[in-house]
């Protein structure tokens, strides 16, 4: 096997290949990852990972002090993920009570963590007071309302920022726009309920409106829409300042930063959004007169997407002679829906050396109950018979954390590799894990 040029761009850094043509991830072996721990198997790049943290706090810290940057949970996370997030200084954006718990009990600073979500239950906001959570992003008049009783009951005033709809589309999926007027999160400006959701906050005894927050969408290939919607809320801002009396001490543009899939996709550099969200940022605040904030920014698969890789065994071949020729993998929609979900396009690779020059066009289908289970349609890659491995780049977001026990599968394992050595952060589930929550 001989690593493609073009596809070093969406490997993990410290991809190569061994001396047996195998392909090397962290120093390891795939194959005898494999062999150790079976598939389907993710494997995260602990050197990619940390480089993707420091690369966006190098980009964004260089260009504007005064940023944290928080990782998104909702992309994936573990334990071990946690640790590493600790250990890089990031924060943590978490919109369940689970993500919340995870980050607890892998000791993560919780002032640290910001708690999203467009529906958080009573329970789950008493959960977070409870934690000592840094910052509620609120999404709604509902939420605000349960927040501020509940705060007062703690004996507590909790730090919150108020999400808005600043109505801009980032012209990416309509499964993954959120930052236009018909979107179940934020309040929409345009319709003044932003304004109102402003006045209830600075009113409201047990909460403290340190700032705004937008999110746009994901994945977003274009700058533009950044830049938009941060004129457009520093505006609001200053008229909610002259009006209210807003401080606006925190914003946040969100995140939604573009990963390459494939070999062909292109997308702006870390350091191309952070240059014009900086300045965009810096420039809006001159113009109207407000303090510069602090600069919240919220990655999750362009921090954890290009580390992940998942490896797959390759099982039973379908030809239809004319048409199209099945390789059957030992994964599929269950660990990875997104093809299914949203169209998403992947890459992918023979893992273990195959020897074979030339090339043919297949489609890597999944093993699970659906014509839809589909990971790649039509790709070019070397004969492949039953038992070859494939794995597949830019596997780390998305991936595990919508992953399902659809037909009744087991989860897989997920290792982190670094200088040679693999070690498991999350065991595969076994047949007793699937039947262990049943009551006869």
């Amino acid at each position: 096997m001989t690593i493609p040029e073009n596809l070093k761009n969406i490997l993990p850094d410290t991809a190569g290949q061994s001396a047996k043509g195998h392909l090397t991830v962290g120093g390891c072996d795939a194959v005898d990852l494999v062999r150790e721990f079976g598939t389907p198997l993710y494997v995260f790049d602990e050197a990619t990972l940390r480089n993707g943290c420091r690369t966006f706090q190098q980009a964004f810290g260089e260009r504007y002090s005064n940023t944290l940057v928080i990782y998104a949970c909702k992309a994936f996370i573990n334990r071990a993920l946690a640790q590493v997030f600790k250990e890089e200084g990031l924060g943590l954006d978490v919109v369940s009570g689970g993500e919340l718990y995870i980050a607890k009990s892998a000791g993560f600073p919780m002032d640290r963590v910001y708690f999203h979500g467009n529906n958080k239950t009573p329970h789950e906001i008493e959960l977070a007071l409870d934690c000592g959570i840094g910052q509620f992003v609120v999404d709604n008049f509902h939420e605000l309302s349960l927040l501020n009783d509940a705060a007062q009951r703690a004996g507590i005033t909790q730090d919150i920022l108020l999400r808005l709809s600043p109505g801009v589309d980032p012209h990416t999926h309509k499964f993954t726009t959120t930052g236009i007027i018909d979107s179940k999160f934020g309040f929409p400006i345009v319709t003044g309920q932003a304004e109102e959701a402003i006045a209830q906050a600075i009113a409201a005894s047990s909460v403290n409106l340190v700032g705004l927050h937008v999110h746009l969408g994901s994945p977003i290939f274009e700058i533009e829409p950044y830049k938009e919607a941060i004129k457009t809320v520093v505006k609001f801002a200053a008229e909610m300042r002259d009006k209210h009396g807003l401080e606006l001490r925190e914003f946040s543009p969100g995140g939604g930063f573009a990963t390459p899939y494939t070999r062909e996709d292109r997308s702006p550099g870390i350091a191309e959004y952070a240059e014009d969200i900086c300045a965009t940022l810096r420039d809006s605040v001159r113009e109207y007169g407000v303090p510069e904030p602090r600069l919240v920014i919220e990655p999750g698969r362009s921090i954890v997407g290009r580390a992940g890789v998942a490896i797959y065994s390759t099982g039973a071949i379908k030809e239809i002679p004319g048409v199209r020729k099945y390789i059957s993998l030992d994964g599929g929609m269950a660990d990875n829906i997104r093809p299914a979900l949203y169209g998403a396009r992947y890459d992918a690779l023979v893992a273990n050396n195959k020897g074979i020059d030339t090339t043919e066009r297949v489609t890597l289908a999944g093993k699970f109950c659906e014509s839809g289970d589909i990971l790649i349609k039509d790709i070019d890659l070397p004969k492949i018979d039953p038992g070859d491995i494939v794995a597949v780049p830019v596997s780390g977001g998305y991936c595990l954390s919508m992953a399902s026990n659809y037909n009744a599968s087991l989860r897989p394992a997920v290792i982190m590799v670094n200088n040679g050595k693999a070690k498991l952060v999350q065991r595969r589930e076994t047949f007793e894990d699937i039947v262990r929550r049943d009551e006869l």
